[in-house]
């Protein structure tokens, strides 16, 4: 059989694979210690679920329209508004199948073959695919810990060719945690307008930040910015909905009616009633996002001075999201070669860099409890010493 040739151009996710082998482990029995995945280990809030039921109950069942239920996109384009001072109506919002859908629409709408988008590395590992799949070139720029993994305004402007047509931000960002300033976010934004780009701001751990971190949505620093920025969001990590696959992208009326064509002749709507339930966790208390961010926040503490306390390891103090970023370049390893052996040695997972650009690098998710997260990391340190 041949088949299509963006296939062979597109390379598998080893998170998914990583996290996949771990599950396999323990359906054996094996006492595996996984920081794979990027998954909150809480439940998806009470009153969440309770607004889902309710509209199953209502007979909300039937086909919806490609865009989102128009509450929804009310009740998203209000949050941006409020939140994010971001001046959207409804019709500059589409409801996806999760936020990494929303990034594939927008790709799939707005990339021509050729068009190259800037991608800062560390990057989240489905960005450049999703750049190939849509027939554009990625530009990788390396970033490291010297500037906290984040990329320079200097950088940006050197990445800059005819070619350019999307600039691809995330912060708080995964794999590294780590927070824009305003003052950085401010300089990316003249960059971005003085060259007359796009630029999508990935913001889907825009609530879990710590030690007074801000967030600034890119677009809210004015009209020029505004007009040239897309905001791709969900409600995943934020509210534990991981497997609800509610996502939304905001932006130009031009580029949202272009991604509901494209969503009309692929996905279609997403589940009518599980969209009751992203209602309910925008208009409700957002009490519940607060308790899972204080978890997170002392999970962080304790697994990253375990990490730092390792002979050979060294983290920079994350300001968001729920991950850990350490350099294991010491070890003699690099990324996948280190994961492998940790898992079949110690019985720990934990996602190599190069998924991510970085192969000095490897990924630990602090979304576990702290039993985990203490069993794991005394299995990881000896590893560690054992190699050095």
């Amino acid at each position: 059989m041949k088949l299509a040739a963006r296939v062979s151009q597109v390379t598998p996710s080893i998170t998914l694979a990583i996290a996949a082998k771990a599950k396999a482990m323990k359906a054996e029995g094996i006492d595996v210690c996984s920081f794979s995945a990027g998954e909150p280990d809480f439940d998806t809030p009470a009153h969440i679920k309770a607004a889902a039921v309710k509209a199953l109950d209502e007979g909300k069942t039937k086909y919806g329209a490609a865009a989102g239920e128009p509450k929804l996109r009310e009740a998203i384009a209000q949050k941006l508004k409020t939140d994010n001072g971001l001046d959207y109506k409804s019709e500059n919002v589409i409801v996806t199948n999760g936020g990494k859908h929303s990034l594939y629409n927008l790709m799939m709408a707005l990339i021509d073959p050729g068009d190259e988008v800037i991608i800062p590395a560390p990057y989240w590992l489905s960005y450049p695919e999703m750049v190939i799949l849509a027939a554009g070139k990625p530009v990788i720029v390396q970033t490291d810990a010297s500037t906290g993994y984040k990329i320079t305004p200097e950088q940006l402007q050197k990445a800059i060719t005819p070619k350019t047509k999307l600039f691809v931000l995330n912060s708080p960002s995964n794999p590294t945690g780590m927070v824009y300033t305003p003052e950085e976010i401010k300089a990316l934004a003249k960059v971005v307008v003085d060259a007359d780009i796009y630029v999508v701001s990935d913001e889907i751990y825009e609530k879990i930040l710590y030690d007074g971190a801000e967030h600034i949505s890119i677009g809210s620093l004015g009209k020029e910015i505004f007009e040239r920025t897309l905001i791709s969001n969900g409600f995943a990590k934020g509210y534990s909905m991981t497997g609800w696959r509610l996502g939304y992208l905001a932006g130009p009326v031009e580029i949202i009616k272009a991604a509901s064509t494209i969503q009309g002749h692929s996905t279609s709507n997403v589940c009518t009633f599980a969209q009751y339930g992203a209602i309910a966790a925008l208009e409700s208390s957002q009490d519940c996002v607060e308790e899972m961010r204080q978890a997170f926040a002392k999970r962080r503490q304790v697994m990253l001075d375990r990490l730092n306390a390792i002979p050979g390891l060294s983290c920079p103090k994350p300001d968001g999201a729920f991950y850990l970023f350490p350099d294991i370049s010491k070890t003699g390893l690099k990324s996948l070669e280190f994961c492998n052996a940790l898992l079949e040695a110690h019985q720990v997972a934990v996602i190599p860099g190069v998924a991510f650009g970085a192969d000095n690098n490897i990924r630990l998710s602090y979304a576990t409890d702290m039993a985990t997260i203490e069993k794991g990391m005394d299995r990881l340190e000896k590893f560690v010493r054992s190699r050095i």
